[in-house]
């Protein structure tokens, strides 16, 4: 069993390290946990009496987690803005500096996108140039220029 960042060790192997005799490294190895973790355990139980993991501690909130409503209104208002333009407006009008990429971590975490344009175009490649349906028109579809040109022939200039 490995160390899993962020998540406490079960109940059950916790008790198991800590009613293990003998010294830190072996009981480490025998159970596959660090001898820094059984060492802290058996402190914990030592001073505190618990032996039950801790809460976490380290949490920090994000700097934006209180200005929710106020990122979806400007947002609303400002939908083409760019994620510099929000943390400008962010530090002048809510005193909150923040870097671009917490920005954007923000409205992700909100469901908020920023879109140029409304409607844009499906992801690939998009025609410049219209299909032409018209009947007699001949040529290879696989030549340069999409097929209509080459069916063109050179000649007199309609005036």
């Amino acid at each position: 069993m490995g160390w899993r960042r962020g998540q406490a060790y079960s109940q059950d192997l916790r008790e198991r390290v800590l009613a293990a005799k003998g010294g830190a490294a072996s009981t480490a190895e025998r159970f596959g946990v660090s001898v820094s973790y059984v060492v802290k355990a058996r402190q914990r139980r030592d001073r505190c009496g618990q032996i039950c993991a801790g809460a976490q501690t380290s949490h920090m909130p994000a700097k934006l987690a209180g200005h929710d409503q106020a990122l979806r209104e400007q947002v609303a208002r400002v939908p083409d803005a760019t994620l510099a333009e929000l943390t400008v407006w962010a530090r002048e009008e809510l005193n909150v500096s923040v870097s671009v990429s917490a920005m954007w971590v923000r409205l992700r975490r909100l469901a908020l996108t920023l879109k140029k344009r409304h409607l844009s175009p499906p992801n690939g490649r998009v025609r410049t140039l219209p299909r032409h349906a018209g009947a007699g028109i001949s040529g290879s579809r696989n030549s340069t220029y999409g097929g209509w040109f080459s069916s063109m022939k050179p000649g007199p200039r309609p005036t």
